[in-house]
Order: C-alpha cells, then structure tokens, then sequence
C-alpha cells in the first residue's frame, strides 16, 4: 500500500495536494505538523481515500513546536472526525496515549504506534525490544523507522518484519537515508504494511524516499522480472540469499 504523504504549509494547499495525488494513492498521511494553523475538519472532509494523520515530534524528526497535550490533541480531533489512521509516537506520554486509545475506540479510527531514529539503526535485539515496546501500546499497526549507515542497516531492520507478522502484529519497517532505498523497495515484498512515497522528489517527508511514480514502476518490473517474487513467500528467503538475489535485479534495471 502506497501513501502519499501531505506536507504542504496551508490546508487549502494540502487539499489541492491530495487531489493531485490521488491518482497514485492508495492512502494520503497528512502531516500536520508541517502545516500552519491546520484546519482539520476541513482536511479529513475533502478526503476521498483513506488517510493517516501525522503530527510528528521535534525528537522523531518532526516540526510540531507546542506542547505535547496540543500536539496529541490534534490528532484526538482527527480521529473524532473520523481519520482512518493516527500515528502516534511510542515515546509519548501515556496519559496522553489513553485519551487518544479511547477516542480511537469510539471512533473506529486505527492506531499507528511508531518510533523513528536519525541517528542511526541500533542492534537487532534493541529493535526487538522496540517493537515489544510498541506492541504494549495495543496498536493496529507498529512502525519503526532507523536511518540506515550501510546495507547491513537495511537488512536488520528488514529482519523486524517477519518477526512481527509471526507474533501477529502488522508492521511497516524500512530505513531512511539513500543507503536505506533498497529497504523501502524490500519492505512490502516482505509484509511491511505501508510504503510512504511522494508525487515529487520536493514533496518527500523524509530523507531516502522514492516517489509514488517510481515505486510503483520498481514494483512493475519485479512482477515482470522476478519471477520468485510471485511464487512463494518473501519471508523464507530472508537469509538464504533472495533478498540479495532480488536487491540485484533492481539495482541492474534501475542503474
């Protein structure tokens, strides 16, 4: 599942970006805290595909500049109006968790419990730890996000998605950076539930990402090209050289 994320300034701009998104999108993340004075009713009523609702933290690499109780109380409002998913950070305070769990419960809308590091992509068994923190908080879907310094960063936090899925917990993992692009294509080959992915280059949310454009035309070719890709499970060949295999023959088509 592709989205799109939505980090333009003004709501008026943000909903001309979503239109001109939709197309690509099989959902839109708006990312409020890029936005000035978001207005969210006006947002999540022009929506005509599913949609996230972001409000990052300065720590996770946000621009949200309030406090935490306005910053959760935006996305306690989304999900009041109706938002598919909000994303919440792991790291926030529980209090301020509960309040938005009940909302959520009441409304239906889906939880996304994240946590993000810039500063690198920790051992596997801190990421581990990360992911059972995570899974405390209940959500629908976890995501974890690391920047990646080398290739061996790409396939640790790849390693998460299996792990998840067999303690049946949907998950979204990938680095970030341009060391990281291979583990953004890698991650939905693998079950990783959600690729975020701009209409342009300008638009990106975060270092590393390819456009919509692009991942849909990557993912074109290992259908046509792969043809391991459709015969049997990503997850079995994690560490017996398919992925590598695979790494291969994207890297060759799109040199």
């Amino acid at each position: 599942m592709i989205c799109i994320p939505i980090t333009a300034e003004r709501t008026g701009a943000a909903i001309e970006m979503m239109e001109r998104a939709m197309p690509l999108a099989d959902i839109v993340e708006f990312r409020i805290d890029r936005m000035r004075n978001p207005e969210m009713e006006r947002l999540l009523g022009a929506a005509r595909t599913p949609v996230i609702v972001t409000n990052r933290r300065r720590e996770e690499g946000g621009g949200f500049s309030g406090t935490e109780e306005d910053r959760v109380a935006f996305l306690v409002e989304a999900a009041r109006l109706g938002a598919d998913y909000v994303d919440i950070e792991t790291e926030t305070a529980p209090a301020l968790k509960e309040e938005l769990r009940r909302v959520c419960a009441r409304n239906k809308t889906k939880r996304i419990a994240s946590w993000h590091d810039f500063s690198g992509t920790p051992p596997a068994a801190f990421l581990k730890m990360k992911l059972a923190a995570c899974m405390e908080d209940g959500p629908d879907i976890v995501k974890i996000v690391t920047r990646a310094g080398d290739a061996t960063d790409g396939l640790r936090i790849l390693e998460l998605i299996p792990y998840a899925r067999q303690r049946g917990q949907a998950v979204i993992a990938f680095c970030m950076g341009e060391t990281g692009r291979i583990s953004r294509i890698m991650a939905p080959l693998l079950g990783s539930a959600i690729s975020y992915a701009p209409l342009e280059p300008e638009e990106a949310s975060a270092p590393g990402q390819l456009t919509a454009r692009r991942m849909r035309e990557i993912f074109r070719v290992l259908r046509d090209s792969v043809p391991v890709a459709a015969e049997y499970p990503f997850e079995t060949h994690l560490s017996g050289g398919g992925l590598a295999k695979e790494g291969r023959v994207i890297a060759r088509e799109f040199e």
